[in-house]
């Protein structure tokens, strides 16, 4: 899911480089919505996993797992750019990609524009563990109230002439991790989705894109109903393909596409989405390079050196203890 979620990144950045705003003009943040989803449904799962076991949430340990999974990649891909292109950018724009506050900043350069997702999945991280570990008994309701409010927000910011109505701020896009969030707590109690249900789902992924919201009641008819639709269309399919494991999604060319997915995620938009188009045969396997190079340079040593850290850790624990005894 991961690889169809970076390859419609990928095509709607190259198709919207070009002009060609016909059929793919919103995938590209169907990709990124998708992602989203799989985030909600995989950091909850993991939480739950780990309440379940222990009875709490280790706040720490989870933030220095995310810390080194998310930060190395993201800033072995900063570093080079922001010094690259220092003349194109103002100290504040920095500032916010630094701190992962890009998405509220519209004036991002195109450069850095893409960081707004990694912004909200940070402060997705953030807030969500704390939530769920101090009001575990209400999980369900809070993500309920999280989807409810997030179109209402959404209609606020429009009225009030917020820049695309507010799109990409966290509050504006919650109920999409949510609906992922709520996925992992229902999945393991929900019944099979058939394929002629999953396949209707994937129609509704595919044809709610298309539309376009170019008045104030077909906007209002996006927020209220047809983005949440797709929301629930993600999460139908993610189950589908869970309970259902198809062979296509297990091929190693399609599993590694998703295994190098955020590091392709970050440099994509250096090649497909530049002032200066690049033609497509130059433009992906340069995105390629870099994303491997990113891959099992920085991420791969870096999840060693993590797993490494707590083999360590759990080693001094247990030898302490005995000790003790």
């Amino acid at each position: 899911m991961r690889a169809i979620s970076i390859s419609l990144v990928i095509a709607g950045h190259f198709f919207e480089e070009r002009g060609w705003i016909g059929f793919w003009s919103g995938y590209a943040n169907t990709g990124v919505r998708i992602f989203f989803v799989i985030s909600g449904y995989l950091i909850t799962t993991l939480l739950l996993r780990e309440h379940e076991k222990t009875s709490t949430i280790n706040l720490r340990e989870f933030y220095v797992r995310r810390a080194y999974r998310i930060l190395p990649a993201a800033f072995a891909f900063m570093v080079p750019v922001l010094i690259l292109y220092r003349h194109d950018l103002r100290w504040y724009q920095a500032a916010a990609a630094v701190l992962y506050l890009v998405n509220f900043d519209p004036s991002r350069p195109w450069f850095i524009g893409h960081l707004w997702s990694l912004a909200v999945e940070e402060q997705f991280y953030l807030l969500w563990p704390s939530v769920l570990k101090r009001w575990f008994r209400y999980r369900r309701a809070i993500l309920l109230c999280v989807v409810a409010v997030a179109p209402i927000y959404s209609m606020a910011c429009y009225a009030l002439k917020v820049h695309n109505g507010g799109y990409g701020t966290f509050p504006a896009v919650a109920d999409n991790l949510a609906v992922g969030c709520l996925l992992a707590m229902f999945a393991p109690r929900s019944p099979r989705i058939r394929r002629l249900p999953a396949f209707c789902m994937l129609l509704g992924l595919v044809m709610i894109p298309q539309f376009s919201a170019e008045t104030p009641a077909r906007t209002l008819l996006a927020l209220l109903v047809l983005w949440p639709a797709l929301h629930l269309c993600i999460a139908g399919v993610l189950l589908h393909v869970i309970q259902n494991p198809y062979r296509v999604l297990n091929l190693g060319s399609v599993m590694f596409l998703g295994r190098i997915s955020y590091s392709l995620y970050l440099w994509q938009q250096l090649f497909f989405l530049s002032p200066q188009p690049r033609p497509v045969w130059l433009a992906l396997p340069l995105a390629m390079v870099f994303a491997c190079v990113s891959y099992y340079v920085v991420e791969q040593p870096m999840l060693r050196l993590r797993d490494g850290t707590k083999r360590d850790l759990r080693i001094r624990y247990v030898l302490a203890t005995s000790a003790g005894d």
